[in-house]
């Protein structure tokens, strides 16, 4: 394995075979589980969640999003493949559509029963989920406030959308607080992968990974606070 490999990140587990590692890695947990929780935002700022709906979208976006892009992202980088030779091309794409598959097939279901609003947001995540890590269209798609709306203000509407079949203005303007928080992180996530890479200064590189922490796992927390908090005021 190369350095580029990324097994000494912080959100890399230190234990277990290398394979186990670098899937974990590949799945970039603490920045899946922002994904996730904004998801989560989005059904309980509607004041009257239904909890099967809402653990359904989790696992959809875990499914699609937490693995399938990531996977995604590691064939199609015109870099050098960040997690290395984990998976094979043809394996990379069985995942990816075996991923798919199962999310849009459940998704579909929920959409029809409950809320068929959620079928558009499904068709544009989808296209970001190429768009973005196969940087098709010249790379267009492949920007920080593209990350930002697919991976902040999409999953929290989707959120809203599976217990209302509606998007308000009030939704709309909440969801620009995922929007913002993505935003940052991919920005402060590139800047420390290239000083991680390039630079000599650990100081600067670890203050950066210390704001990386902080962002997510505190987004994480809050998540876990509010959702403990919704199940008490039932």
């Amino acid at each position: 394995m190369n350095d580029d490999s990324r097994l000494n990140e912080w959100f890399v587990p230190k234990f277990g075979p290398q394979r186990f590692r670098m899937f974990c890695g590949m799945l970039f947990l603490p920045y899946t589980g922002m994904c996730i929780s904004f998801v989560v935002w989005g059904s309980l700022i509607t004041g009257s969640t239904d909890f099967e709906r809402l653990a359904i979208l989790v696992l959809i976006y875990f499914v699609a999003l937490g693995i399938g892009a990531h996977v995604a992202d590691n064939i199609g980088s015109k870099k050098i493949k960040p997690w290395g030779d984990l998976f094979n091309k043809r394996q990379s794409w069985i995942i990816i559509l075996a991923c798919l598959g199962f999310s849009y097939g459940l998704g579909l279901y929920y959409a029809l029963l409950f809320a068929p609003l959620l079928v558009f947001i499904g068709i544009i995540e989808g296209f970001f989920l190429f768009a973005y890590n196969f940087e098709l269209f010249k790379g267009m798609f492949h920007k920080n406030y593209w990350f930002a709306l697919s991976w902040g203000m999409l999953p929290f509407l989707a959120g809203f959308v599976i217990q209302t079949n509606t998007i308000t203005p009030v939704s709309l303007f909440l969801s620009l607080i995922p929007f913002i928080l993505s935003y940052i992180e991919i920005r402060i996530s590139r800047i420390y992968k290239y000083n991680k890479r390039n630079s000599s200064n650990s100081m600067v590189t670890y203050q950066y990974e210390i704001f990386l922490k902080l962002l997510s796992i505190g987004t994480i927390s809050l998540t876990l606070i509010l959702l403990f908090a919704s199940t008490i005021l039932l």
